[in-house]
């Protein structure tokens, strides 16, 4: 039984991804009617851990495992065929009932095999300057999308006229792949083939889901992918991903009208981490960062590739926490330093006066400002059994206040462990 929710709620990243979104939508989901994943491709990676049953996904929404909750992949999500038929596939085998539960916007457009060549050509021609992509053709997607060439979910429905199109744009991109880039081109008619099978599998899940979303306002859980350091506007560009990862994003990326969102609620390591290249100014190339990396088993969920570890950046996310009105946030990961003596939180970089243009302005990836760091003493005990506050350590509950004072807005929640009910809930909750 779905219990309603007062107002819609926005689910945010506010690092650089990876921060445990898919453990707060699926916390959150017993609340709402419809979770709607509004923006990026099967690049992001949500883990979530039910009854020690660890579940991976990449598309489909994380409210997914809640019975009597619709998910639905918003038009601001390119789709990948293959990625969504394999994860209906995984979900299915694993006893969840994901089509029955799913939805997809007709006005998805397409991840196709011509744009995961150009995005493995063009990292491989940037050589020592490439960006750090999944590799998935998530921008090249974006990119036909803005150029008002894509295929779009809508379109697969109609076989000779889709045909004609990936004809058309088959030979657009082999053109550069094999002229600029020097590289095979890409064999459309498999392409061709291909969607006429994922148009059997999508049809019955294909809607206009503005609409839908319209028939459950004010019980919508948007669900962000990456992070706002990531934003293809205010990351930390060039090494940003390829689409717009903050709040804003959740209405023009579902469908939902401008004034349906009542809540937006930052989700943050209590720590940073990165993958790929691009400026981070915490990171750790020592023991402390081994440490970090080895008990939060930092290794991407959608690529397997190492994080980059440093301490909790404070200044980026009071940057993230402006752009994206939150008005709460929840504190991952918070087990993950219980070892350590010290522990340190970036307040400020050393003589910056433009966040913005520190990350933005150097294509290099390299940062020329120094972290100003505020220590604080670690509690180094065990937290992965604490239920309560009040039942944290001193320190630990001195490291939480900090925070706050820093940040300007409430904790709601912090979570001790991978699993659903591993969360000590911080003052005024949301979570029931």
């Amino acid at each position: 039984m779905v219990t309603s929710m007062s107002k819609s709620i926005a689910v945010i990243g506010l690092q650089w991804g990876d921060e445990g979104k898919g453990k707060i939508v699926d916390l959150l989901s017993s609340q709402a009617a419809v979770v709607v994943r509004f923006q990026g491709g099967h690049n992001a990676g949500h883990t979530l851990v039910v009854d020690g049953v660890k579940t991976v996904l990449h598309l489909i929404p994380s409210g997914i495992l809640r019975e009597g909750v619709v998910n639905v992949i918003g038009n601001g999500v390119v789709v990948s065929p293959d990625a969504l038929s394999s994860e209906i596939e995984m979900l299915e085998n694993k006893g969840i009932p994901a089509r029955s539960r799913l939805k997809v916007s007709t006005e998805c457009p397409l991840v196709l095999s011509c744009h995961v060549s150009l995005d493995h050509a063009r990292e491989q021609k940037a050589g020592g300057a490439k960006i750090g992509t999944t590799g998935r053709g998530i921008g090249p997607a974006y990119e036909d999308k803005v150029a008002r060439r894509a295929i779009r979910i809508g379109d697969v429905f109609d076989t000779r006229s889709c045909n004609e199109k990936v004809e058309q744009l088959y030979d657009y991109h082999n053109f550069v792949l094999t002229k600029y880039y020097a590289v095979k081109p890409v064999d459309a008619t498999a392409a061709q083939a291909a969607l006429v099978q994922f148009a059997d599998l999508v049809q019955p899940l294909a809607c206009d889901t503005a609409e839908l979303l319209h028939d459950h306002a004010g019980q919508i859980l948007f669900e962000g992918a990456q992070g706002s350091l990531l934003d293809v506007d205010f990351g930390t560009y060039p090494f940003v991903t390829s689409s717009n990862t903050t709040a804003g994003a959740a209405i023009t990326g579902s469908g939902a009208n401008l004034f349906e969102i009542g809540e937006v609620i930052g989700v943050v390591k209590a720590y940073t981490t990165r993958v790929g290249a691009g400026p981070f100014p915490t990171e750790l190339n020592d023991q402390d960062g081994q440490s970090l990396a080895q008990r939060g088993q930092e290794f991407g969920s959608t690529t397997g590739r190492p994080r980059r570890c440093g301490w909790l950046d404070a200044k980026a996310l009071r940057r993230a926490i402006q752009i994206n009105g939150v008005t709460k946030i929840y504190l991952m990961k918070f087990d993950v330093l219980d070892n350590f003596k010290e522990i340190k939180i970036c307040v400020d970089y050393e003589g910056d006066s433009n966040i913005q243009s520190t990350f933005s302005s150097n294509p290099s990836g390299i940062l020329s400002v120094k972290p100003v760091y505020e220590s604080l003493p670690g509690w180094e005990s065990d937290t992965t059994s604490v239920r309560s506050y009040s039942d944290l350590p001193t320190e630990a509950q001195q490291y939480v206040e900090r925070l706050r004072e820093l940040l300007g807005v409430e904790i709601a929640g912090i979570s001790v462990g991978a699993s659903r009910d591993a969360m000590v809930n911080s003052h005024q909750s949301l979570i029931p």
